[in-house]
């Protein structure tokens, strides 16, 4: 595996990621990457987060700050954010103090911050850093939020109404973020969501884990507005560029895997013929969509590999796991509590992804060609599914019905097509088209290698 070529930048970067899974697993990749590149990496976590996740040693530094929940975690919490904010200024600046007074360690000259803490400029400014903001979630849903915030989009938007956003096409009421189209189900997140702009013109840089080829409208648009660059897909070298010796998983877990498990069940499998089910770290289904889901996958004709979190499985119908198959190598589904996505994606076995949207799981899904049946659920997940369906054509959103649910029949009819149906065969071919993309953005001279290295000449 060929290492990345290095360039002797001498810079220390400070990365401060929100405390959530699907936050920090792409700044942690964006570090590895800058890592690569000669770059001392000093990553920032809260207490609690750094007790609870698995990390393995990357080459970086971990520290930790409080953030007011040191002991029992945030979870939802509607105060958190104005909790983080009031500890975790002064313990942020405390730390960097302390690393710039070390003998022994470079002084920080940048902070790469999650755009969910903007107080975090107040610190770099203060301290006369270099201030770049780090977004995990593409560049449309978040001029979606921008809109909101500048005051172009009215919030509660109007049944009916169509929404015009620049370089993007029409979106209806419910393709938007669930904070917008339902503002009554967590108006805390949608000001968390909101306010990411707050200060965003006094940011350095502002960086998007995505790829010029994938949103180049949008990216164009607010290019006008910010110094804006795209950094990613920010997913292990391993299944990108191969680049960077060693660099084979996020090396972060907060759940348990069952590795060989479900790679030993997938390698028994024709290529294929697989259909993998997630929805994720966070979404929760109800026990009538998981009923549904369940009688769908026992009615189509293909494997099935259905990952549901322990805390979900007690809404799996009784009779499920009896109706599936027991013969060693044969079976037709397993059913497990977590996976290793990144194999699992790579797998030849693999036909494609029923997936709730998020925004890390259709990165690597892009990345690696795999096709999509969008089953979003909240947050961004309805906006992503739109673009997955509409701009990228490479997944089919399932229908729900009037109480909100997608039944089985639907969901077959989704698989069934996007398995052997003519748009399946179209959206294999976009497929393979976009991992083909996504591999030249992060290989040496692409567009998202060329802008982590301005950046770093910049610093």
């Amino acid at each position: 595996m060929e290492k990345v070529e290095k360039k002797a930048y001498g810079a220390h970067i400070l990365v401060f990621p929100y405390p959530l899974q699907g936050h920090i697993n792409p700044i942690l990749q964006f570090s590895k990457r800058l890592a690569a590149k000669d770059v001392k990496i000093t990553v920032v976590l809260t207490n609690y987060m750094a007790k609870t996740i698995q990390i393995q040693d990357g080459p970086f530094k971990v520290e930790t700050v409080s953030d007011g929940y040191d002991d029992v975690g945030w979870s939802t919490a509607e105060d958190y954010v104005e909790r983080f904010e009031t500890i975790g200024l002064k313990a942020l600046a405390e730390l960097i103090e302390r690393i710039q007074n070390s003998d022994d360690t470079p002084p920080v000259s940048c902070v790469v911050y999650d755009s969910f803490v903007p107080w975090v400029l107040n610190v770099t400014q203060k301290l006369n850093l270099v201030g770049a903001v780090f977004f995990t979630q593409p560049l449309a849903v978040n001029s979606i939020y921008y809109y909101i915030y500048r005051g172009l989009l009215k919030v509660p938007v109007p049944n009916g109404e169509m929404i015009s956003i620049p370089g993007l096409p029409q979106f209806k009421v419910l393709e938007l973020p669930s904070f917008v189209s339902d503002v009554e189900s967590f108006p805390h997140f949608l000001r968390l969501l909101v306010d990411q702009f707050s200060n965003i013109e006094k940011a350095d840089w502002v960086l998007f884990n995505s790829f010029d080829d994938l949103e180049p409208e949008v990216l164009n648009w607010m290019a006008k507005l910010w110094r804006v660059r795209t950094i990613g897909p920010t997913i292990p070298s391993k299944y990108l560029d191969k680049r960077i010796e060693g660099d084979n998983d996020y090396g972060l877990n907060i759940f348990d895997t069952k590795r060989a498990e479900c790679i030993d069940w997938l390698n028994a499998k024709e290529d294929n013929s697989v259909i993998y089910v997630s929805m994720g770290s966070m979404a929760v289904l109800n026990q009538e969509q998981i009923e549904e889901v369940a009688g769908a996958l026992l009615g189509c004709d293909y494997n099935f590999l259905w990952v549901v979190r322990k805390t979900e499985e007690n809404k799996i119908p009784s009779t499920f796991r009896k109706d599936i198959s027991t013969s060693p190598g044969s079976e037709k589904g397993l059913v497990i509590t977590w996976c290793p996505q990144l194999e699992v994606l790579s797998n030849p076995a693999l036909g494609c992804f029923v997936t709730h949207c998020g925004w890390n799981s259709i990165v690597e899904s892009l990345s690696l060609g795999v096709p999509m049946i969008a089953f979003p659920q909240w947050s961004d997940q309805p906006t992503n599914a739109k673009c997955v369906e509409d701009l990228w054509k490479v997944g089919i959103r399932a229908k729900v019905d009037e109480d909100g649910i997608s039944r089985k029949n639907e969901l077959e009819s989704c698989i069934k097509e996007a398995m052997e149906g003519e748009k399946g065969k179209e959206m294999k071919k976009n497929a393979r088209n976009w991992k083909e993309l996504a591999v030249q953005a992060v290989s040496e001279g692409g567009s998202s290698d060329k802008n982590v290295d301005e950046f770093l000449e910049a610093i």
